[in-house]
């Protein structure tokens, strides 16, 4: 009963599990950036950034903002 159906569909189970795969790691790798504070969106240079100055000003300065 099933092996006829694998034999029909096995391109579509294979793409199906090399997705799945990709996927798993790719989420993989965003929780453990996200864990090492390297996802987000900060990169670290304010050049650029439209609230530049604003995330890392001081306590006193974001009390004023």
């Amino acid at each position: 009963m099933f092996l006829p159906w694998l034999q029909q569909n096995w391109g579509n189970v294979l793409i199906i599990a090399i997705l799945a795969v990709l996927m798993t790691g790719l989420v993989w790798s965003l929780i453990r950036a996200k864990r090492k504070n390297k996802g987000g969106g900060c990169c670290g240079g304010c050049a650029g950034c439209a609230m530049q100055g604003k995330c890392h000003a001081k306590p006193a300065d974001r009390d004023q903002a």
